[in-house]
Protein backbone atom coordinates (compact mmCIF):
# COMPACT_ATOMS: atom_id res chain seq x y z
CA UNK A 1 0.00 0.00 0.00
CA UNK A 2 1.35 3.42 -0.96
CA UNK A 3 2.00 5.60 2.09
CA UNK A 4 2.05 9.37 2.27
CA UNK A 5 5.81 9.78 1.94
CA UNK A 6 8.43 10.53 4.56
CA UNK A 7 8.41 14.31 4.23
CA UNK A 8 4.64 14.36 4.71
CA UNK A 9 4.92 12.29 7.88
CA UNK A 10 7.58 14.64 9.24
CA UNK A 11 5.29 17.58 8.51
CA UNK A 12 2.38 15.80 10.17
CA UNK A 13 4.28 15.10 13.39
CA UNK A 14 4.72 18.84 13.85
CA UNK A 15 1.25 19.66 12.57
CA UNK A 16 -0.59 17.17 14.79
CA UNK A 17 1.26 18.37 17.88
CA UNK A 18 0.44 21.97 17.01
CA UNK A 19 -3.21 21.03 16.56
CA UNK A 20 -3.12 19.24 19.91
CA UNK A 21 -1.81 22.42 21.52
CA UNK A 22 -4.72 24.34 20.01
CA UNK A 23 -7.17 21.74 21.29
CA UNK A 24 -5.79 22.16 24.81
CA UNK A 25 -6.12 25.94 24.89
CA UNK A 26 -8.04 26.85 28.04
CA UNK A 27 -8.79 23.20 28.86
CA UNK A 28 -9.00 21.77 32.38
CA UNK A 29 -6.07 19.35 32.41
CA UNK A 30 -7.44 17.47 35.42
CA UNK A 31 -10.50 16.07 33.59
CA UNK A 32 -10.67 12.35 32.86
CA UNK A 33 -10.24 11.35 29.21
CA UNK A 34 -13.34 9.30 28.41
CA UNK A 35 -11.66 7.32 25.64
CA UNK A 36 -8.61 6.57 27.84
CA UNK A 37 -10.29 6.45 31.26
CA UNK A 38 -7.13 5.65 33.18
CA UNK A 39 -5.71 9.05 32.28
CA UNK A 40 -6.42 12.68 32.99
CA UNK A 41 -5.96 15.12 30.13
CA UNK A 42 -2.57 16.11 31.54
CA UNK A 43 -1.47 12.47 31.60
CA UNK A 44 -2.64 12.03 28.01
CA UNK A 45 -0.56 15.05 27.01
CA UNK A 46 2.52 13.73 28.76
CA UNK A 47 2.08 10.26 27.24
CA UNK A 48 1.70 11.69 23.75
CA UNK A 49 4.69 13.99 23.98
CA UNK A 50 6.85 11.30 25.56
CA UNK A 51 6.09 8.91 22.68
CA UNK A 52 7.53 11.45 20.25
CA UNK A 53 10.51 12.15 22.54
CA UNK A 54 11.25 8.41 22.82
CA UNK A 55 11.05 7.73 19.09
CA UNK A 56 13.06 10.88 18.34
CA UNK A 57 15.92 9.59 20.52
CA UNK A 58 15.79 6.21 18.83
CA UNK A 59 16.14 7.86 15.43
CA UNK A 60 18.67 10.49 16.51
CA UNK A 61 21.00 7.86 17.97
CA UNK A 62 20.29 5.24 15.29
CA UNK A 63 19.51 2.91 18.16
CA UNK A 64 20.05 -0.81 17.66
CA UNK A 65 17.89 -1.64 20.69
CA UNK A 66 15.45 0.10 22.96
CA UNK A 67 16.95 2.83 25.13
CA UNK A 68 16.40 3.53 28.85
CA UNK A 69 14.02 6.30 29.85
CA UNK A 70 16.78 8.07 31.75
CA UNK A 71 18.70 8.55 28.50
CA UNK A 72 15.89 10.58 26.93
CA UNK A 73 15.95 14.32 27.70
CA UNK A 74 12.63 15.79 28.90
CA UNK A 75 10.92 12.47 28.28
CA UNK A 76 7.94 13.03 30.57
CA UNK A 77 7.65 16.79 30.22
CA UNK A 78 8.05 19.55 32.77
CA UNK A 79 8.13 18.57 36.42
CA UNK A 80 4.91 18.88 38.35
CA UNK A 81 5.66 21.36 41.14
CA UNK A 82 3.65 19.25 43.56
CA UNK A 83 5.20 16.00 42.39
CA UNK A 84 1.94 14.40 41.28
CA UNK A 85 1.64 13.90 37.54
CA UNK A 86 -1.87 14.52 36.27
CA UNK A 87 -2.90 16.69 39.23
CA UNK A 88 -4.16 20.25 39.07
CA UNK A 89 -0.57 21.32 39.61
CA UNK A 90 0.23 20.56 35.96
CA UNK A 91 1.17 23.90 34.46
CA UNK A 92 -0.58 24.32 31.09
CA UNK A 93 1.93 26.95 29.96
CA UNK A 94 4.88 24.66 30.71
CA UNK A 95 3.20 21.68 29.04
CA UNK A 96 2.41 23.76 25.97
CA UNK A 97 6.01 24.93 25.69
CA UNK A 98 7.23 21.34 26.05
CA UNK A 99 4.88 20.18 23.28
CA UNK A 100 6.12 22.99 21.03
CA UNK A 101 9.75 21.93 21.58
CA UNK A 102 8.79 18.30 21.05
CA UNK A 103 7.10 19.09 17.72
CA UNK A 104 10.14 20.95 16.40
CA UNK A 105 12.61 18.34 17.64
CA UNK A 106 10.70 15.30 16.40
CA UNK A 107 10.00 16.61 12.92
CA UNK A 108 13.58 17.86 12.45
CA UNK A 109 15.17 14.59 13.59
CA UNK A 110 12.94 12.37 11.47
CA UNK A 111 13.50 14.56 8.41
CA UNK A 112 17.28 14.71 8.83
CA UNK A 113 17.52 10.94 9.21
CA UNK A 114 15.58 10.13 6.05
CA UNK A 115 13.09 7.33 5.69
CA UNK A 116 15.62 4.53 5.19
CA UNK A 117 17.90 5.15 8.17
CA UNK A 118 18.26 1.92 10.18
CA UNK A 119 16.66 2.25 13.62
CA UNK A 120 15.44 -0.30 16.17
CA UNK A 121 11.69 -0.75 16.44
CA UNK A 122 9.31 -3.27 17.97
CA UNK A 123 7.84 -3.91 14.52
CA UNK A 124 9.18 -5.69 11.45
CA UNK A 125 10.17 -2.37 9.86
CA UNK A 126 13.38 -1.10 11.47
CA UNK A 127 13.65 2.35 9.95
CA UNK A 128 13.24 6.03 10.72
CA UNK A 129 10.38 6.03 8.23
CA UNK A 130 8.46 3.60 10.43
CA UNK A 131 8.75 5.95 13.40
CA UNK A 132 7.69 9.05 11.47
CA UNK A 133 4.57 7.25 10.27
CA UNK A 134 3.85 5.64 13.65
CA UNK A 135 4.12 8.96 15.48
CA UNK A 136 1.88 10.67 12.93
CA UNK A 137 -0.95 8.30 13.71
CA UNK A 138 -0.20 8.11 17.43
CA UNK A 139 -0.77 11.85 17.45
CA UNK A 140 -3.83 11.74 15.18
CA UNK A 141 -5.63 9.37 17.54
CA UNK A 142 -4.56 10.94 20.82
CA UNK A 143 -5.53 14.36 19.47
CA UNK A 144 -8.98 12.87 18.97
CA UNK A 145 -8.92 11.66 22.58
CA UNK A 146 -8.14 15.19 23.71
CA UNK A 147 -10.79 16.79 21.49
CA UNK A 148 -13.47 14.40 22.77
CA UNK A 149 -12.43 15.08 26.38
CA UNK A 150 -12.50 18.84 25.87
CA UNK A 151 -15.68 18.78 23.78
CA UNK A 152 -14.36 20.55 20.69
CA UNK A 153 -14.71 19.56 17.01
CA UNK A 154 -12.17 17.14 15.60
CA UNK A 155 -11.08 16.99 11.99
CA UNK A 156 -8.23 15.25 10.20
CA UNK A 157 -7.03 15.47 6.61
CA UNK A 158 -8.67 12.71 4.52
CA UNK A 159 -5.37 11.31 3.23
CA UNK A 160 -4.02 11.12 6.77
CA UNK A 161 -7.21 9.52 8.08
CA UNK A 162 -7.15 6.87 5.33
CA UNK A 163 -3.50 6.11 6.00
CA UNK A 164 -4.27 5.80 9.72
CA UNK A 165 -6.77 3.04 8.91
CA UNK A 166 -4.18 1.33 6.68
CA UNK A 167 -1.61 1.46 9.45
CA UNK A 168 -4.04 0.19 12.09
CA UNK A 169 -4.89 -2.82 9.92
CA UNK A 170 -1.19 -3.49 9.40
CA UNK A 171 -0.49 -3.29 13.14
CA UNK A 172 -3.33 -5.63 14.07
CA UNK A 173 -2.10 -8.07 11.41
CA UNK A 174 1.40 -7.79 12.88
CA UNK A 175 0.07 -8.64 16.34
CA UNK A 176 -1.77 -11.62 14.89
CA UNK A 177 1.36 -12.93 13.16
CA UNK A 178 3.82 -12.41 15.98
CA UNK A 179 1.97 -12.76 19.30
CA UNK A 180 -0.22 -15.85 19.74
CA UNK A 181 -1.37 -14.50 23.12
CA UNK A 182 -2.72 -11.27 21.67
CA UNK A 183 -6.49 -11.06 21.26
CA UNK A 184 -5.89 -10.39 17.57
CA UNK A 185 -5.03 -14.08 17.18
CA UNK A 186 -8.77 -14.80 17.36
CA UNK A 187 -9.55 -12.72 14.26
CA UNK A 188 -10.05 -15.62 11.88
CA UNK A 189 -12.76 -17.86 10.48
CA UNK A 190 -13.19 -18.26 6.74
CA UNK A 191 -16.24 -16.87 4.97
CA UNK A 192 -16.63 -13.66 6.97
CA UNK A 193 -15.65 -10.14 6.02
CA UNK A 194 -15.88 -6.47 7.04
CA UNK A 195 -16.26 -3.54 4.68
CA UNK A 196 -15.33 0.01 5.68
CA UNK A 197 -16.85 2.71 3.50
CA UNK A 198 -16.14 6.42 3.84
CA UNK A 199 -19.08 8.29 2.34
CA UNK A 200 -17.38 11.68 2.03
CA UNK A 201 -13.99 10.82 0.51
CA UNK A 202 -12.70 13.45 -1.93
CA UNK A 203 -12.31 12.56 -5.59
CA UNK A 204 -9.27 10.41 -6.23
CA UNK A 205 -9.02 8.98 -2.71
CA UNK A 206 -9.92 5.31 -2.42
CA UNK A 207 -11.45 5.28 1.07
CA UNK A 208 -13.00 1.82 1.18
CA UNK A 209 -11.49 -1.28 2.78
CA UNK A 210 -12.26 -4.99 2.77
CA UNK A 211 -11.11 -7.16 5.67
CA UNK A 212 -11.43 -10.87 4.91
CA UNK A 213 -11.17 -13.60 7.54
CA UNK A 214 -9.41 -16.85 6.72
CA UNK A 215 -8.74 -20.06 8.59
CA UNK A 216 -5.43 -18.77 9.95
CA UNK A 217 -6.05 -15.04 10.17
CA UNK A 218 -7.23 -12.08 8.14
CA UNK A 219 -6.10 -10.10 5.13
CA UNK A 220 -7.14 -6.66 3.96
CA UNK A 221 -7.12 -4.47 0.91
CA UNK A 222 -8.57 -1.19 -0.21
CA UNK A 223 -11.61 -1.43 -2.44
CA UNK A 224 -15.36 -1.83 -2.66
CA UNK A 225 -16.94 -5.23 -2.11
CA UNK A 226 -19.99 -6.80 -0.51
CA UNK A 227 -19.19 -8.08 2.99
CA UNK A 228 -20.75 -9.75 6.01
CA UNK A 229 -20.96 -6.37 7.70
CA UNK A 230 -20.27 -2.81 6.59
CA UNK A 231 -19.29 0.25 8.60
CA UNK A 232 -20.31 3.40 6.70
CA UNK A 233 -20.02 7.10 7.42
CA UNK A 234 -17.76 10.14 7.09
CA UNK A 235 -14.11 9.12 6.89
CA UNK A 236 -13.12 10.71 10.20
CA UNK A 237 -16.02 8.99 11.96
CA UNK A 238 -15.19 5.62 10.39
CA UNK A 239 -11.62 6.07 11.66
CA UNK A 240 -12.77 6.93 15.18
CA UNK A 241 -15.25 4.05 15.33
CA UNK A 242 -12.70 1.59 13.98
CA UNK A 243 -10.19 2.80 16.57
CA UNK A 244 -12.85 2.43 19.29
CA UNK A 245 -12.92 6.16 19.98
CA UNK A 246 -16.64 6.46 19.29
CA UNK A 247 -19.33 3.81 19.86
CA UNK A 248 -21.05 2.25 16.87
CA UNK A 249 -24.37 3.66 18.10
CA UNK A 250 -23.11 7.25 18.22
CA UNK A 251 -25.38 8.20 15.32
CA UNK A 252 -22.34 9.29 13.30
CA UNK A 253 -21.83 5.96 11.48
CA UNK A 254 -24.08 3.25 10.08
CA UNK A 255 -23.64 -0.50 10.50
CA UNK A 256 -25.19 -2.66 7.77
CA UNK A 257 -25.26 -6.44 8.12
CA UNK A 258 -24.08 -8.65 10.97
CA UNK A 259 -23.02 -6.19 13.65
CA UNK A 260 -21.86 -9.09 15.84
CA UNK A 261 -18.87 -9.61 13.53
CA UNK A 262 -17.86 -5.94 13.76
CA UNK A 263 -18.19 -6.11 17.56
CA UNK A 264 -16.06 -9.27 17.50
CA UNK A 265 -13.36 -7.39 15.59
CA UNK A 266 -13.47 -4.28 17.78
CA UNK A 267 -13.18 -6.33 20.96
CA UNK A 268 -10.03 -8.10 19.69
CA UNK A 269 -8.24 -5.75 17.31
CA UNK A 270 -5.18 -4.53 19.16
CA UNK A 271 -1.42 -4.45 19.13
CA UNK A 272 0.97 -4.39 22.06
Amino acid sequence: MTTLGHDRYCDEVARQLDLLRTTLTGADLSVTVATCPDWTLAQLVRHTGSAVRWSERLVATRAEQDIPDEDIPELEGPEDPEGSEGSKADDPVALDAWLARTAELGAATFRAAGADAAVWSWAEDHSAGFWARRMTHELVIHRADAAIAVGVPYEVDPEVAADAIDEWLDLVALAQRTDPDDDAAELKGAGRSIHLHATDAPAGLDAEWLVEFGEDGFTWRRGHAKATVALRGPLTEVLLAFYRRRPLDSGRVEVVGERELLDFWLERASFG
